[in-house]
């Protein structure tokens, strides 16, 4: 049965920041129980008869199999939805395609471009909009980031929040710094909100020209963070516990190659730059231009957490189904 008639309104997951601190606490506790459960073969059939309809106007490999897997150990069923698959690709609008799926399906992730189009169709919703990456925003990366952290860098024991902290609010990120390297993109923006809600000391270090928006450096500030901004990434990862880097040319950008790669000189997550942090972990959202943004042998290292953090899509990405549909 679809949520279509329900007289609630439905909770929308657009940017880190739609959860408060409290509830993204609880999703990540959730996430954790979830990973148990696979690593322990319990099942889990919370959205039992449950259908998610992903509609994908970027091409993926995380995002879709980690959302169409969970949901199949979730109890339910995923719908691939391409552009060119559905009427939206011949030019439907898309409020008439949200108020459509609305009535077949119990949520809708969407992988687009401009993220005034998921706020469209949340606008036009009667079941959860789930954000699975825009141009501005990729708050499912920030969640299993942050579950990534908890694990290697926050003193998280696989028990509840409170439990790891002893009482603390912060939900196991005491004294956790973290440092942003590279383009100041949609990851690096859901990322500082991420860090923001949970107290993780944050830096950004980007090329001048390649800044987070100031728009999201004030909303971070408004959620109670402090990001520090530098255009010096040696000064940015030293003694931090976590560097994080993304690729320095996205979809869409491939005509600026030349630019960028002159711009971004400086700025690779190499052998050297660590030596400046050398108790750090290493993560990256994925998939990564090996030789670029970050090297074969430092993604290959011991200090490399990234496919722990390319698995907790999965785990991050069930939490937050099932706590919307709740």
């Amino acid at each position: 049965m679809t949520t279509a008639t329900n007289e609630t309104e439905p909770r929308h997951f657009l940017d880190v920041d739609d959860l408060s601190e409290e509830e993204l606490f609880a999703v990540l506790d959730r996430a954790d129980e979830y990973k148990r459960a696979v690593d322990a073969g319990e099942d889990h059939a919370d959205l039992s008869g449950q259908t998610l309809g992903m509609l994908f106007q970027k091409a993926s490999t995380r995002t879709r199999v980690s959302f169409e897997t969970g949901m199949t150990q979730l109890g339910g069923h995923a719908i691939f939805l391409g552009e060119d698959d559905i009427q939206l690709g011949r030019g439907e609008p898309l409020k008439d395609t949200s108020r459509a799926l609305s009535r077949y399906v119990d949520a809708v992730m969407a992988r687009v471009f401009k993220h005034e189009n998921v706020e469209v169709l949340a606008e036009y919703s009667d079941v959860p909009i789930v954000n699975g990456l825009t141009d501005d925003a990729h708050p499912c990366q920030t969640l299993a980031d942050l579950l990534t952290i908890r694990e290697h860098e926050g003193g998280f024991e696989g028990v509840s929040g409170s439990e790891a902290t002893g009482g603390s609010s912060n939900g196991g990120f005491d004294g956790v710094s973290a440092v942003w390297i590279g383009d100041g993109n949609n990851v690096a923006q859901s990322f500082a909100l991420g860090c923001a809600l949970t107290d993780i000391d944050l830096t950004i270090a980007t090329p001048e020209g390649y800044e987070v928006d100031d728009a999201v450096l004030e909303r971070a500030r408004e959620l109670g963070g402090d990001p520090t901004v530098t255009t010096d990434p040696v000064e940015a990862v030293t003694d931090a516990d976590v560097i994080y880097t993304d690729v320095w040319i996205s979809m869409g950008q491939e005509d600026e190659r030349d630019v960028r790669m002159n711009d971004f000189d400086g700025f690779q997550v190499n052998a050297d730059l660590l030596e400046h942090a050398p108790e750090a972990s290493v993560m990256h959202c994925l998939p990564a231009h090996r030789g670029e943004e970050i090297t074969d042998d430092v993604i290959e290292s011991e200090r490399s957490i990234v496919f722990d953090q390319a698995e907790n899509r999965l785990h991050a990405q069930k939490a937050l189904l099932s706590w919307l549909l709740e």
